[in-house]
Parts: C-alpha cells; sequence; structure tokens
C-alpha cells in the first residue's frame, strides 16, 4: 500500500543499510497505521553525487518521500514521519540535519495494488479477506 522512496548519492549506503532500512519502515508503517508489513515497498534511487544539491551546493541528504492513503489520523502522520525521520538517522548513520522526511497522500482509490482499488483506512481487513473492491 505505502510507497517509500529513499533517495541519496550513490556512495551513501550499502546494501545492508538499504536492507536494515527498508525492514525498519516498514515495521514503523505496519505499526503505525496498522496494515501488514508485507504491503510497504520501499524504492531506492542512489544518485552520481553531483546530481544532488542543497542551498545550491553538492550535498548528501537523505530524502525519504512517501506516500499514504488519505484519511489517517494527523497525530498517527505526525508520529509516522518523526519515527522515520529517527529511524533513518540511526540505520544509516546519516546526521539528522540531513535528513528529510516527507510524507504526502491521496485518496485510496487512486491507488491500485494486486489488481484492486486500495481501501480507505480502517478498511484493511475486509480487504485483505478480498470483502471489497
Amino acid at each position: 500500500m505505502p510507497v517509500y522512496t529513499c533517495t541519496t548519492a550513490r556512495s551513501a549506503l550499502d546494501a545492508p543499510t538499504k536492507a536494515a532500512l527498508a525492514t525498519e519502515l516498514a515495521s514503523i508503517h505496519s505499526r503505525i497505521n496498522h496494515v501488514p508489513s508485507t504491503y510497504v515497498n520501499v524504492v531506492f534511487h542512489s544518485l552520481p553525487e553531483e546530481d544532488l544539491y542543497t542551498d545550491g551546493r553538492p550535498a548528501a541528504p537523505l530524502i525519504v518521500n512517501g506516500w499514504t492513503r488519505t484519511g489517517h489520523p494527523e497525530a498517527q502522520t505526525d508520529q509516522l514521519v518523526r519515527e522515520i525521520a529517527d529511524a533513518a538517522t540511526r540505520v544509516t548513520g546519516i546526521p539528522a540535519e540531513r535528513v528529510l522526511v516527507i510524507i504526502g497522500n491521496s485518496p485510496a482509490r487512486f491507488a491500485v495494488e494486486g489488481g484492486r482499488v486500495l481501501p480507505d483506512p480502517g478498511q484493511e481487513e475486509a480487504w485483505l479477506r478480498g470483502d471489497t473492491g
């Protein structure tokens, strides 16, 4: 259901660190938004160092851009963004000042997974049983 895209410089994260971060993101999202972690997608974009800038200068940030379904309580989204930022720093060693986490959302009906339109938040159990579109 959710998608997290992590963008870094090529040299910033090795394969074990990416795996650890993906596991952590799945765990956090699953716990806070009450969906199985098997539905949490994490994608890494590793760019050449000369392709990442902050303030017009080469930089090495970690940008985590997430998408979730509209309708989760505001407190959950606040907790989600904070825990992801903390985990990103803890797992990768990238300083908090270099970590940017953005959570965007749109209605569940704007996404299809496994051939079915995603359920609204709170309707996941019925969706997982196949009781809804």
